[in-house]
């Protein structure tokens, strides 16, 4: 690992600005034609993948020559993976992962933000990436649920830090809670003892503290006899699904995420969604469960040597294809009364909801900006309502419309088949 190692990847990039917008085949108009929250915001080339990945071949070549400006580049990114989509929609060559390493040198020298630095802090004094509200568990009191770390289980419900402290997202993890009752899963969670997945803090550049999460959670699991992970949020089941193969921690443990979970009980019959719900809505994929929550690609081979890119044996690319993507549609579909409509970017090619890398903390404005845009994008559909399968996706759409005064609802999937089946 390290940014060396794809010190081919830098140097092959063109320029072409492939990774600035979807792919050319896929337009339908200018208007949602942009992929890349950052280029778009900022305007200028250094901003895009492209130009990260010019920036870090040079500083490969020249040495690390850290600037304010260049630190801006590097920490205005909501490391979404939009651009490494539409970039291998017909180039074998990688562009988040550099990008990632990218950060991850930038902390290991020092060079971190005071923003993020304050964010690292609470997770190593709390397991959390948000600051506590009382304990962990609080938001099950009174739901009889049962302490995976005490009594067996088949499923854990890993709720997330979000979810377990926000006041206003608790809903959430309640309604998962009795929709898994409702279908008479045996599940449990792990309460004060639940840790922070470390996904977060790896967008940020925080190897270390990722790794210090993803080992305490595989303990945790390990020692509670745990086969199979549930979660509600895509930066957990990116953590967990991913992050977690990538660095040979997962074993075969096996990650569903809600909506993927959701979507087998009712095809099993174990969930009937009979009452009305009767809501027009839009589906945002956010970036964990979508093209970053593609499973990982375990490759181990060499670079031929010559001036082809050529390996051997051949690396197969993620392309983002693979995602979580049909679930929480065959749910919405699956609910009495509502009715779909599509946006325009959608599946491995939507945009971002403004809340990743970090930039909620670093540079809200720019969080809330590409929040925004999104909801304009929704609101072109003539959709009542945008739904997600993230709590940070809800946070950022709710802050969005309230600063704009939309008339747009936001839901978490899990709301909506809450009221289907209660």
């Amino acid at each position: 690992m390290g940014l060396e190692q794809y010190k081919g990847d830098m140097e092959m990039c063109c320029r072409c600005s492939t990774c600035k917008f979807i792919p050319m085949q896929r337009v339908t108009g200018h208007a949602y034609a942009n992929v890349c929250p950052s280029i778009s915001r900022y305007n200028f080339h250094s901003y895009s993948a492209g130009g990260r990945m010019n920036i870090g071949a040079a500083m490969l070549k020249q040495g690390m020559n850290y600037t304010d400006r260049l630190l801006d580049i590097v920490y205005n990114c909501q490391m979404c993976g939009a651009c490494g989509v539409s970039c291998n929609y017909a180039m074998d060559m990688e562009v988040m992962e550099p990008i990632q390493e990218f950060r991850i040198k930038c902390v290991e020298d020092g060079k971190t933000h005071p923003a993020l630095d304050k964010v690292i802090a609470g997770l190593r004094k709390h397991d959390s990436m948000v600051p506590p509200s009382g304990k962990r568990g609080d938001w099950a009191s009174g739901l009889n649920l049962k302490d995976a770390t005490k009594e067996k289980v088949d499923v854990l419900f890993h709720v997330g830090c979000l979810t377990s402290y926000d006041k206003n997202l608790q809903k959430l993890a309640k309604a998962t809670a009795k929709i898994l009752q409702k279908a008479g899963v045996n599940f449990g969670i792990a309460g004060d003892a639940e840790s922070c997945c470390g996904g977060r803090a790896y967008q940020m550049g925080y190897k270390e503290d990722f790794l210090r999460q993803a080992n305490k959670n595989m303990a945790l699991i390990q020692q509670a006899g745990v086969k199979t992970v549930v979660t509600a949020s895509a930066d957990g089941y990116h953590a967990f699904k991913v992050l977690y193969d990538k660095f040979n921690l997962k074993g075969s443990l096996e990650v569903l995420h809600i909506s993927e979970y959701i979507a087998k009980l009712i095809q099993d019959g174990k969930l009937k969604p009979r009452n009305k719900v009767g809501l027009s809505v839009t589906y945002h994929d956010p970036c964990g469960l979508g093209r970053l929550g593609e499973p990982w690609i375990h490759w181990n081979g060499k670079k031929i040597p010559g001036d082809r890119f050529v390996f051997d044996p051949p690396k197969v690319y993620r392309r983002g294809t693979q995602g979580v993507y049909q679930p929480p549609r065959d749910v919405l579909h699956s609910l009495p009364g509502v009715k779909l409509t599509e946006m325009t970017r959608i599946k491995e090619y939507a945009w971002c909801c403004g809340a990743g890398g970090g930039v909620s903390d670093s540079n809200p404005a720019f969080a809330q900006w590409t929040a925004r845009e999104r909801i304009e994008e929704a609101e072109s559909t003539g959709a009542e309502a945008i739904v997600t399968a993230c709590p940070w996706c809800e946070k950022s759409f709710s802050e969005a419309i309230r600063a704009t005064g939309s008339n747009l609802k936001v839901y978490d999937l899990v709301e909506l088949v809450e009221q289907a089946i209660s």
